[in-house]
C-alpha cells in the first residue's frame, strides 16, 4: 500500500511538472507575439504616415506649377511688343535670316518721297569708298521733322541699311518715307496721341525711317531689312510699313 502511495504521488510530481512548463510555454508565446505585433504595427504606422505625407508633397509641387503655368514667363516677343509698342508676330522671334553676299563697290542712290510734305528727292550719297557730304546735307533736310521743320545729322549708315534692303528686296524704285527725324517735342506728342510710338524713340536721335516700297510685301522688306543684321527692324502689317535703325540689333 505504502509502494502504491508512493508510486501514485511520484506521477502526479511528474505529471504537475509537465503542466507547469506546458502553461509556462503558452504564456511566454504571447508576449513575443505581442512585441512583434506591436513593432509591426509601428512599422506600419510609420510606413502609413509616410505614405499619407507623399501626396501632400504632390499637392504642393503641382500647385506650384499650376502657379507658374498662370503667370508664363515674359518672353523677348512681348517685351519688345511693349517697350516699342509695335505690333510683335510670333515669326518676329524666328532665328536670325542668314546675311546675304551684300554689294560693297557700288555707287550708292536713294530715290525717295517725303510721305508728309509730297517732296522728292533722288541723290547718290556714296561713292568711291565714301560718303558725299553735299548729298548728306539734302538728306538732312529732306528728312526733317515733318512737324516742326527740325533738322538734325541724320546716321549715314541709316542709309545704307535702307539701300541694301531695297537690293535685296529686289526694289529699284521710288521709297516712300513715312517718317525720319523727330524732334523731342514731336515724338513726345506723337507718342500721346499713339500707344505704337516709344517716348525714346531712335527717330530722335537721327537713326530711323519708317518706309514703303510701293507694290513690294511688308513681310519681304521686314525679311530683307533682318538679313542684314545692322540694326533694329519693326513690322507693321496693318499699316503698311517697315521701321528700320541703326540701334541695338532687335525685331518686333
Amino acid at each position: 500500500m505504502r509502494s502504491f502511495v508512493l508510486s501514485l504521488a511520484t506521477l502526479l510530481a511528474f505529471a504537475g511538472t509537465g503542466f507547469a512548463q506546458t502553461n509556462t510555454g503558452a504564456s511566454t508565446a504571447p508576449k513575443v507575439k505581442t512585441a512583434a505585433t506591436a513593432t509591426t504595427k509601428t512599422a506600419a504606422t510609420a510606413t502609413t504616415k509616410k505614405t499619407t505625407a507623399a501626396p501632400a508633397k504632390s499637392a504642393n509641387v503641382q500647385k506650384v506649377a499650376a502657379q507658374q503655368k498662370k503667370v508664363p514667363p515674359a518672353t523677348k516677343q512681348k517685351m519688345l511688343a511693349s517697350r516699342y509698342g509695335g505690333f510683335a508676330p510670333a515669326a518676329a522671334l524666328a532665328a536670325p535670316v542668314p546675311t546675304p553676299d551684300l554689294d560693297l563697290s557700288s555707287p550708292r542712290s536713294l530715290s525717295l518721297v517725303n510721305f508728309n510734305t509730297k517732296e522728292e528727292l533722288t541723290v547718290t550719297y556714296w561713292s568711291n569708298g565714301s560718303y558725299h557730304r553735299s548729298a548728306l546735307d539734302q538728306l538732312n533736310q529732306f528728312l526733317r521733322d515733318s512737324r516742326d521743320a527740325g533738322t538734325t545729322e541724320m546716321d549715314p549708315l541709316l542709309f545704307d541699311v535702307l539701300w541694301h534692303t531695297a537690293r535685296i528686296s529686289g526694289y529699284d524704285g521710288q521709297i516712300e518715307v513715312l517718317s525720319a527725324f523727330r524732334s523731342a517735342e514731336s515724338n513726345a506728342w506723337l507718342a500721346s496721341v499713339s500707344r505704337g510710338v516709344a517716348r525714346d524713340s531712335q527717330h530722335i536721335n537721327g537713326n530711323a525711317m519708317d518706309i514703303r516700297f510701293p507694290g513690294v510685301p511688308v513681310f519681304r522688306i521686314r525679311q530683307a531689312a533682318r538679313s542684314l543684321n545692322m540694326g533694329g527692324v519693326g513690322f507693321y502689317p496693318r499699316s503698311g510699313f517697315v521701321h528700320i535703325d541703326t540701334g541695338p540689333v532687335r525685331y518686333w
